[in-house]
């Protein structure tokens, strides 16, 4: 992987690949950084969109998409490779997968792709993920001109040379801390919390940021949807859309409840998919690699977890999963428990929770005074300390779980109250909880066994690297090299 640009390695492409290749489309997936679903405007959220609520008009809304770990390494190491995290060992944070692991890279330059990852990385070993790469969609401010130089690059190099490109473009926002976008555009005494915030002045204003970086990101893609236009390949490239895990305030990152593992997606696909068109069928992000592949015209590898939802889009079928599952775990994340899993089942209608270490208190970088680079989680405590009820229910909530949890999804999209001990549910638990048993085991995922050795799976165990000394940030990626045996090395 290069930090230097995207370098011309297709510039001759074979005549077979030629003649495909206007048959074949090109691929752009575009993913924002723990930004709650709910939150954005397509989703009837507070955070101004234009240039997605624009793609929605013109393409496919998702509202039952899922991820598999509500953390941004796994979460990308599921995407690229279409395998469920245990299964490819990239389950903690900071994570990396199996040596010979393959990603959509292979698969798609072996194809006659130009394959290019331009932002946001978080993925090891680099043998597994042989990207293109560019900082930019990064770190460059989408208002500037030309922000995405080596993008254009790309697309224009394509289009010379007949051939199709995928590109995923990884965003920073509206992760924390959060310095992007106009935050004087959401006043905070005027925003409506979600019912799981304690509502407190640190909570308003660090919600205000929160959600002018979800507008900062719908400007980031804007400049690249407007890239597509310019250079006349708009009509030929599929583009999806999603918002990954939710944000950093509690009960959605780091939790496997609804906000924590429900992601946004909008896809368009001129004259495949209808515009304007919506559905509520359950994909996962595992299902990402499978269907680009199957758009591609590319046999889906039988190795993976996922499923091509190709059919969904172009409008053949309605349905394509009936359950979807997730895991956590705080070992090896900043401030985490030093054990503390979790495993999830879900149905469109329905989550069921399984908290591996229930006597533990859960805690991570929220819960730490001034955790997520914000105090309002102490703004929290004091105001239980207070004698606040609300404030009282949700901190403890938060920190306390039960062995398992039951949610109607629907009616209770925050997760507030817990249905285990409801007797009219006991069928359903029971199913579900049998349904996540046999996910787990034929994911070799083996519960509290699992949890123990999720330290190894961390990028750079079994090694000691020197302290880095500190400096102004830069846009290159994290070091990806080929890890040891199961034990990740940088």
């Amino acid at each position: 992987m290069r930090s230097h640009g995207f370098p011309a390695v297709f510039a001759v492409i074979i005549a077979a690949t030629q003649a495909v290749a206007t048959e074949r489309p090109n691929l752009v997936f575009m993913i924002a950084d723990d930004c709650t679903y709910l939150d954005m405007e397509i989703y009837g959220g507070q955070a101004k969109t234009p240039n997605l609520n624009q793609l929605t008009r013109e393409g496919m809304l998702f509202s039952r998409c899922f991820q598999a770990a509500p953390m941004c390494s796994p979460t990308r190491h599921n995407i690229y490779t279409g395998i469920y995290p245990v299964k490819s060992g990239a389950w903690p944070n900071h994570t990396c997968v199996y040596p010979g692991t393959k990603s959509i890279a292979h698969y798609l330059q072996d194809a006659g792709y130009r394959v290019a990852l331009s932002g946001k990385t978080h993925i090891a070993p680099r043998e597994s993920f042989p990207f293109e790469y560019s900082g930019e969609f990064r770190s460059a401010d989408p208002a500037k001109p030309n922000p995405y130089a080596t993008i254009e690059k790309l697309i224009i190099e394509s289009k010379a040379s007949n051939s199709p490109f995928c590109l995923f473009a990884c965003s920073n926002e509206p992760h924390t801390p959060y310095t992007k976008g106009n935050p004087t555009a959401y006043p905070p005494e005027s925003l409506e919390l979600p019912p799981s915030f304690v509502d407190t002045d640190q909570t308003r204003h660090q919600y205000s940021k929160y959600l002018a970086e979800i507008t900062y990101f719908d400007a980031q893609c804007g400049a690249l949807l407007r890239l597509l236009d310019k250079h006349g390949v708009a009509s030929r490239t599929l583009v999806m859309v999603v918002s990954e895990q939710g944000s950093g305030f509690p009960f959605a990152k780091w939790t496997c409840y609804e906000l924590g593992l429900t992601s946004g997606m909008i896809v368009r696909w001129p004259g495949e998919v209808q515009p304007g068109s919506k559905t509520a069928a359950l994909v996962e992000y595992c299902d990402v690699m499978p269907t680009f592949l199957d758009a591609a015209g590319l046999q889906v590898p039988a190795t993976i977890d996922g499923m091509s939802f190709l059919p969904v889009l172009l409008g053949e079928q309605a349905e394509h999963k009936t359950h979807t599952f997730g895991l956590q775990t705080t070992r090896g994340i900043g401030n985490g428990s030093e054990v503390f899993g979790i495993r999830a089942c879900g149905t469109k209608t329905h989550r069921y929770i399984r908290n591996l270490h229930p006597d533990v208190k859960f805690q991570n970088v929220v819960t730490r005074p001034g955790g997520d680079r914000a105090d309002f989680w102490n703004s929290w405590l004091t105001k239980a300390e207070a004698g606040d009820a609300h404030a009282q229910a949700m901190t403890s909530k938060y920190q306390h779980r039960p062995a398992e949890e039951l949610y109607d999804v629907v009616n209770d999209p925050h997760c507030l109250n817990n249905l285990i001990e409801d007797p009219r549910f006991a069928e359903l638990k029971a199913g579900l909880s049998r349904k996540l048993d046999e996910w787990m085991k034929s994911q070799g995922d083996k519960g509290p066994e699992t949890e123990a050795i999720a330290h190894t799976r961390k990028a750079g165990y079994g090694k000691k690297t020197p302290r880095r000394k500190r400096g102004k940030a830069t846009s290159l990626p994290v070091r990806m090299e080929q890890p040891n045996h199961e034990r990740c090395t940088l």
